[in-house]
């Protein structure tokens, strides 16, 4: 039998990677993790928490705003520290990538620094070192990508807006899913003049149509503009600001231009063609339904295949894998009715099925849903309000669909998606008490249901 440097080699020290690593030495592997980077990819460092980081930031305009409401004098001089901001947040990425540094070597992980790149099935190159494995595992997330427009190079990526050198006057972003509507609701909320161009009909496509229209209406409500049916054909240089002609031919003036329209799996470099790995149209790479790919020896998860490019996704995959070539082989990955939010004022969540959905893989469907204003606001004068919505399958009265928008949405649905996941129905919702006064009993006191579609075209510009 050969003998290998390792049992398991890991491409990458991202989300995916890191559990991977931890899990096979957990198991006994001998395992070496490589990374060119700071640890934590994608979601540590340019993602999931400097957004939130800077969401919270954001959440403060709108509190200071409601205090007077609730008897608070507030001063006219507060104003935001935007390099105290970006210090801050700095300093925490950089605690968290010591952390998952340490957890990874107290943990028996060899980290091999430097740019990898596969020789062949069971060798990788770092350097001017070859290190072999009888396992090797590709996580290298995903990149931000660009249009290839003229001034392309004008246009940032949602990586540098973390560190700008200070908040844009206006800001004009490219896109209209997860990333653009939540740099759109940060920026908005920080003080910048911000229009969204998006070449769709409507923000969130695939989201359920409630959803979509009700936070389209919120974010205009904010301020937030809105170009659809419009797409980038040129962004140009005058006085230090960016021109952006649009394919209508009008043309918007901002100071900064964020491109927010997609990601490319990271594969450049990594050898992964040469040695014979598949890839799909899209550039992922190509997995079973274990994450193996063409070669057998070489597995993938996470954003550089073409499944769920969500971080809890990735984690869960690396952790069914790992059971799969050293446990009990007893786990299996299932993409039906994953949970996600969208860190938007006010935040979205959503677990199932939309409502169109439902209506296309049913044959009766009801809705319940309820728009209301939270308690808060009653005192607050915001006249920001709340969307819940339950999709209910009519012949066997599960629940198939959970969607809310409104604060902390993503904290309500988290267990309310463990309740729908284990098959519950609307009548078990109907028998929970609720917590009151909260917005999350709203879930389990609606009783008036709707079977015929109520929602009207996609929202579009006017």
């Amino acid at each position: 039998m050969q003998a290998f440097d390792f049992d398991m080699l890991v491409i990458g020290g991202g989300s995916g990677g890191v559990r991977a690593a931890r899990l096979a030495t957990g198991h006994g592997a001998r395992v070496a993790l490589v990374e060119q980077s700071a640890m934590g990819g994608t979601c540590v460092n340019v993602g999931c928490i400097p957004k939130k980081l800077y969401s919270y930031a954001a959440s403060y305009a709108h509190a200071f705003e409601e205090a007077a409401g609730f008897g608070w004098t507030m001063s006219s001089d507060q104003h935001l520290d935007w390099a105290t901001l970006k210090h801050r947040r700095a300093a925490e990425i950089a605690r968290l990538n010591g952390v998952y540094e340490h957890m990874l070597a107290s943990g028996g992980v060899h980290i091999l620094r430097g740019r990898a790149r596969l020789a062949d099935a069971h060798t990788v190159v770092i350097g001017d070192r070859r290190v072999t494995a009888a396992h090797v595992l590709v996580a290298t997330g995903a990149s931000a990508s660009l249009p290839d427009i003229p001034g392309r190079e004008l246009v940032l990526t949602s990586d540098a807006m973390f560190d700008l050198p200070q908040v844009p006057g206006r800001l004009l972003i490219v896109g209209g899913g997860y990333i653009a509507c939540e740099f759109a609701s940060i920026f908005r909320a920080l003080g910048a003049e911000v229009v969204l161009v998006h070449r769709g009909t409507g923000l969130l496509s695939g989201f359920d149509e409630d959803v979509r229209k009700f936070l389209h209406a919120e974010l205009a409500s904010e301020g937030v503009g809105f170009r659809f049916n419009a797409t980038v054909r040129q962004v140009r240089s005058e006085a230090g600001h960016r021109v952006v002609r649009l394919s209508d031919g009008h043309e918007i003036v901002a100071d900064a231009v964020l491109c927010a329209t997609g990601r490319r799996p990271n594969i450049s470099g990594l050898g992964l063609e040469e040695i014979g790995v598949d890839l799909t149209p899209d550039g992922a790479i190509a997995v079973n339904a274990w994450f193996q790919t063409s070669v057998p020896s070489v597995y993938a998860v996470g954003d550089v295949i073409d499944r769920v490019q969500l971080t809890p996704v990735a984690l869960r995959e690396a952790t069914v894998l790992m059971d799969k070539l050293f446990g009990s082989g007893t786990l299996h990955m299932d993409y039906a009715s994953i949970p996600t939010a969208v860190f938007t004022h006010p935040n979205i969540a959503t677990a199932g099925l939309s409502e169109i959905q439902a209506r296309t893989r049913f044959s009766r469907v009801a809705i319940y849903r309820s728009t209301f204003r939270a308690l808060k606001h009653t005192l607050s004068g915001r006249a920001t309000r709340t969307l819940m919505k339950l999709v209910v399958d009519a012949e066997t009265d599960r629940v198939v669909g959970i969607h809310m928008v409104g604060e902390d949405a993503g904290e309500v649905v988290q267990g309310f998606a463990v309740a729908m996941r284990a098959g519950a129905t609307k009548a078990q919702f109907d028998s929970t008490v609720g917590i009151h006064p909260t917005a999350a009993e709203e879930f389990v006191t609606m009783r008036s249901a709707i079977t015929e579609p109520h929602y009207a075209d996609p929202v579009v510009a006017e």
